[in-house]
């Protein structure tokens, strides 16, 4: 109705999905990547590796976030985010890095094993000189 019209929201609630939009494409990202983990050496299944990997380089990228906040070098759209956060980084940041960094390394994990899987069915060629 009107009240869509002047803030500038459509009608149907769609307005309210958006602010989740961020954190589902986060899920998403983790159910199209999490069938990876039987594939390869079980990213999953080493918890203490795959913390090692992540949270150190996580942990940076939360103070540079968080500077570049507070200098107002960039800024997170209130439409987008749902508003829970970290001082000034929303949540959605903060799970971002670490869902990023945990899909690469199961599509690493299962492409590594697969690339082993082939190269083992593929016969050895001699070269004749």
């Amino acid at each position: 109705g009107e009240g869509a019209a002047r803030t500038g929201s459509p009608p149907g609630g769609v307005a309210n999905i958006e602010r989740y939009e961020y954190l589902l494409l986060m899920v998403g990202c983790l159910l199209l990547t999490g069938p990876l983990e039987v594939l390869g050496d079980g990213v999953y299944r080493q918890a203490r590796r795959t913390a090692a990997a992540i949270i150190p380089v996580a942990l940076v990228f939360i103070v540079w976030d968080l500077i570049a906040i507070a200098g107002d070098v960039w800024t997170y759209n209130p439409r987008y985010v749902s508003g829970l956060g970290i001082g000034a980084m929303p949540v959605e940041e903060l799970v971002f890095f670490l869902v990023v960094p945990l899909c690469g390394l199961l599509t690493y994990s299962a492409v590594s094993t697969i690339l082993g899987w082939l190269s083992r069915r593929r016969p050895v060629r001699e070269v004749s000189r």
